[in-house]
């Protein structure tokens, strides 16, 4: 049995849609359902009366959900009890970052940081959107990086989580050139004439992103989606062995862009094919539950101060 499916089970039992429960834990309907399933047959009985709708819970799920809330919970604190002992960790910076991010964003960021706060002792730790949230309102890291789109925006509470912007982050569609430089296929396509597509999978934040572009786009946009992965480092790969466009944040194309390798798959002037994102780190407030390490403290004093002098100096770029 893994932690996993009982977080998953605690989501249906709040939210009673498989649907919307998958989406929250950003995984595919089918593969959540098979989670459910997994954790009933060890439990050896039913937990979801899927005779009902909306998703009604079994009494032994009624139980099992009252038992769920205290297990996690209790797992919880005894990490935190742990970490607690481990005191040549309170120097060390905990990230929880998307899996975008951490292979894109974070390495130069982590890299300036060196150059003008100073050394920096740091631990990654790359998740799914959701997971890496839920590290934040846990309490399993000290900071939290992540992409903010005002029509996707994270449910935290302000008087909790606090909030700093580290830059902003250009997405969008690349493709591999032909041996003249130019691009192996262009935007936006035809009915008759499809362009190959390579997307994030369904429940992706990023993917959800390009969904919304692409709907909002002035010119219909005529793709064929032949591949699609959770990560964008997965996307482009695809992309650099010619298999099709993909939309792609800029931190994670630039060297290939310099090398012509990877070109913009949309014509020069075609509006509606770029997305600006906001990167944020997030913290939960100092206070009696949470009372940030040394470390994490300055560096998040750095972070105020760097984004005000930004703010000052009318730039928005990291």
């Amino acid at each position: 049995m893994e932690t996993k499916w009982l977080e998953d089970f605690v989501s249906l039992a709040e939210t009673r849609s498989f649907s919307r429960s998958a989406q929250l834990r950003h995984v595919t309907q089918p593969a959540f359902s098979r989670r459910i399933q997994a954790l009933e047959a060890w439990a050896g009985t039913d937990l979801v009366d899927r005779s009902s709708y909306p998703t009604r819970l079994t009494p032994a799920g009624e139980t099992l959900y009252t038992q769920s809330l205290e297990m996690l919970q209790a797992l919880q604190s005894t990490r935190a009890m742990l970490r607690g002992h481990n005191s040549a960790g309170q120097d060390v910076v905990e990230f929880a970052v998307p899996h975008t991010l951490a292979f894109t964003f974070f390495p130069a960021w982590v890299t300036s940081l060196r150059e003008k706060f100073g050394p920096l002792k740091s631990r990654l730790i790359a998740l799914n959107v959701h997971d890496a949230v839920m590290r934040l309102v846990e309490g399993s890291c000290d900071l939290l990086i992540a992409y903010h789109h005002s029509s996707q925006p994270f449910q935290l509470a302000a008087n909790r989580y606090e909030m700093v912007s580290l830059g902003r982050e250009v997405m969008a569609p690349y493709v591999k050139a032909d041996a003249d430089g130019a691009p192996l296929h262009q935007l936006p396509g035809r009915p008759g004439q499809l362009l190959p597509y390579l997307g994030y999978a369904p429940g992706a934040y990023m993917g959800q992103m390009v969904d919304m572009l692409l709907k909002q786009s002035p010119t219909p946009i005529h793709l064929d989606r032949v591949y699609e992965t959770d990560m964008s480092e997965g996307l482009k790969a695809m992309a650099l062995e010619g298999h099709g466009i993909a939309f792609l944040p800029y931190s994670a194309v630039k060297k290939e862009l310099r090398a012509r390798r990877l070109v913009s798959a949309a014509p020069a002037g075609m509006p509606g094919m770029e997305m600006t994102l906001d990167v944020r780190a997030y913290r939960e407030k100092p206070g009696a539950h949470a009372v940030p390490k040394r470390s994490a403290q300055a560096l998040w004093t750095y972070l105020v101060e760097t984004a005000g002098h930004r703010g000052t100096e009318g730039s928005g770029a990291a």
